[in-house]
């Protein structure tokens, strides 16, 4: 695993699973415990025992679902998700109150073998960060990448999708201008040669340009190289739909981490480049939003 988080970070989830393990234990001293053989499928996996304190076990309760909020970010963090057959991949922390529920698709061991196997992929993070912090490595963090492509990326990124998290990432970072550009109507490619190409914009077909005001000496120097500049972004846009999205879509071969890294941080630059121009309609009404 990458050094994606500060080893204090990761400390701090695995304490926040540790919570979570013994608020989880002492809930279930409180309920009987079955298993998906004796439930048949049909039933809880853990009920209420009798003879106990509703409001102590509602209290109990209550402690599990507070302390699952943090530990179940670990999950997230670790990738220690297990697939259920009929519902997908899941969270068993995020999901523990499943438990109490007809047809339950977790028991009280998977939680328990989930924790285990988060604080294990934990520790071997946290040795891996120690190790890099010891080496004078630079860290890494793909959440600091531009929010764009992030979004798109980060729900398949923690589950080890490295290939549909640079495709989805790709796929959001175009969604994002079209829709703001009011351009549904053309495919990706064309798309950002016609918006990045040199000229000026019209209402139908806005162009993106670097910013500033006509009369500053600086802007006039940028305006100057700004045919070369649009060129070389026309390029890295249309370079990159090409060799990067449209490649992983058609391919089933899964990238390695460090390759899918290195494609979300070609688009994450260009992302904060785009987010320094303007917005030419046939004159230029819109500033740019600041970088990200």
């Amino acid at each position: 695993m990458s050094n994606e988080y500060s080893e204090d970070y990761l400390r701090k989830l695995r304490d926040a699973v540790e919570r979570f393990e013994e608020a989880f234990a002492a809930w279930m001293a409180t309920q009987v415990e079955s298993d998906h053989m004796s439930s048949r499928g049909l039933f809880p996996t853990v009920w209420t025992d009798d003879g106990q304190d509703e409001a102590e076990v509602r209290k109990l309760e209550l402690n599990v679902a507070e302390s699952a909020g943090l530990a179940a970010r670990a999950v997230a963090v670790t990738g220690a998700y297990i697939n259920i057959a009929g519902i997908g991949t899941i969270d068993p922390i995020a999901n523990w109150s499943f438990m109490s529920s007809p047809k339950a698709p977790l028991a009280p061991r998977d939680i328990r073998m989930t924790s285990a196997n988060v604080k294990g992929r934990l520790d071997a993070m946290i040795t891996d960060s120690e190790a890099s912090t010891e080496a004078g490595l630079p860290s890494f963090a793909p959440a600091q990448l531009h929010p764009v492509v992030w979004a798109g990326a980060a729900a398949h990124w923690t589950t080890h999708q490295y290939r549909v998290a640079v495709r989805e990432a790709a796929e959001g970072l175009t969604v994002h201008w079209k829709d703001r550009l009011g351009r549904n109507n053309v495919d990706d490619t064309v798309f950002w040669q016609q918006t990045l190409a040199p000229g000026t914009g019209t209402p139908e077909q806005p162009k993106l340009i670097w910013p500033g005001a006509p009369d500053d000496k600086t802007v006039k120097s940028m305006r100057g190289g700004l045919e070369p500049l649009a060129k070389s972004l026309n390029a890295l846009a249309t370079g990159l739909n090409l060799t990067v999205r449209n490649v992983t879509t058609h391919t089933r071969a899964e990238l390695s981490e460090q390759e899918a890294m290195e494609r979300l941080a070609a688009y994450s630059y260009l992302a904060r480049l785009l987010d320094r121009c303007e917005i030419d309609r046939g004159e230029i009404d819109e500033t740019p939003p600041g970088p990200s």
